[in-house]
């Protein structure tokens, strides 16, 4: 394993064979850090809990059971408008500042959901046309929404004191706890 940063954060790539618990690691460390710059608050810690140990499992754990299989996709880990370009010599795409791992390839897209990102429904529907949501479909859109929390949380440590964006995660994590429920018993 070789570890490296998004930003300045410095991320664990660990292989996991379960994506879900790769992803609980990765989004409780990126909270650790949040909550060492930004300060405790003590009802988003306990909603963080209950996405950890009730959400991930039931949006993260269907990508892989009944047969379904998850292959893992090289992401670019943080592809925005600040780290994406032309080539005006050749006129090329060209992206930079990666914090590349293997993930479930919809996974970039949660940093393109985000309110201050300039990418957005004409990149959704341009990949979807290209490649279609992982099954099940219908919770696609929740796991973009869990996706970019660990953005979200990014922001917050690079520039600490945003209250707008700590109140936009707030806010995602009571829409996915109101619409997944319950404890689970399966934390991978």
């Amino acid at each position: 394993m070789v570890p490296n940063c998004h930003g300045k954060i410095l991320q664990s790539n660990e292989w996991d064979d379960k994506w879900s618990s790769f992803f609980r690691k990765l989004l409780g460390s990126f909270l650790q850090i949040e909550l060492g710059i930004n300060g405790p608050w003590q009802e988003y810690e306990q909603a963080f809990e209950t996405i950890a140990t009730a959400v991930i499992p039931q949006l993260l754990g269907p990508l892989q059971v009944d047969g379904r299989v998850l292959k893992p996709s090289l992401v670019h880990g943080d592809l925005w408008e600040e780290n994406a370009a032309i080539n005006l010599a050749t006129g090329d795409p060209v992206v930079f500042d990666a914090s590349a791992f293997y993930a479930h390839n919809e996974y970039e897209l949660g940093t393109w959901r985000r309110k201050t990102i300039k990418f957005g429904k004409p990149f959704f529907n341009y990949y979807l046309c290209n490649i279609p949501p992982s099954e099940p479909v219908e919770q696609w859109d929740d796991r973009i929404r869990l996706y970019s929390l660990k953005f979200n949380l990014a922001h917050m440590i690079g520039w600490p004191g945003a209250p707008f964006v700590r109140e936009e995660i707030y806010e995602d994590l009571q829409y996915l706890i109101g619409k997944y429920p319950g404890k689970s018993t399966d934390l991978n």
